[in-house]
């Protein structure tokens, strides 16, 4: 009888367990979709806030070159930044096609 009164034991243990698994499981699901949910709220959020910046920072720009006395320094700063980074890149397409025409030169010969 003893050994009967364990198993029933045993097996209601069994029983509660697989049940808290059960709830566990399910939990695990939802917090995992309210995860998938908050990422993705997150990048968008991050990109508006890109966005945003980069608005502030055009408006920035255009009342620096319109005179405007706090942001003109930062304006000129800006476009002397952007004209370095054109002359960069026209260098790096100066310097491609270059090595494109001596790559013909060499296949001529």
């Amino acid at each position: 009888m003893a050994d009967k009164s364990v198993l029933i034991t045993l097996e209601e243990r069994v029983e509660q367990l697989l049940a808290a698994h059960g709830r566990l499981a399910s939990l695990c699901r939802e917090l995992k979709e309210e995860c998938t949910a908050l990422r993705a709220e997150k990048r968008a959020l991050e990109e508006q806030n890109r966005a945003l910046r980069s608005d502030l920072a055009r408006k920035e720009l255009t009342e620096g070159l319109s005179g405007g006395g706090r942001n003109r320094d930062k304006a000129r700063a800006r476009v002397n930044r952007l004209m370095r980074e054109v002359d960069k890149c026209i260098a790096l397409v100066g310097g491609i096609e270059d090595a494109a025409a001596r790559d013909k030169m060499n296949e001529a010969k």
